[in-house]
C-alpha cells in the first residue's frame, strides 16, 4: 500500500501543537499596511486557533499527525 501524503498547502498554513490545537495565521496583514493603525497591526501578530467547525477538516489533511482529537 502506498504512503499517504500530507497536504503540503495545509502544512504551510497550519501548525498542530503538542496538545492537539490547530493554529493559523491571522488574516489581514499581507498588504496595504501603511494605512493601518499601529494598534491594529499589533493585534494581528502571532497565531490564533482554527474555528472548531473547521478543525476536523484541517486534520484530515495531516494523515501522520501525532495527536488525534
Amino acid at each position: 500500500m502506498p504512503k499517504m501524503k500530507t497536504n503540503k498547502a495545509a502544512a504551510r498554513r497550519f501548525k498542530i501543537t503538542g496538545t492537539g490545537k490547530v493554529l493559523r495565521r491571522q488574516a489581514g496583514k499581507r498588504h496595504l499596511n501603511e494605512w493601518m493603525k499601529a494598534k491594529k497591526k499589533r493585534s494581528l501578530r502571532g497565531s490564533t486557533e482554527v474555528h472548531p467547525d473547521v478543525v476536523e477538516h484541517v486534520l484530515e489533511m495531516f494523515p501522520y499527525r501525532k495527536y488525534l482529537r
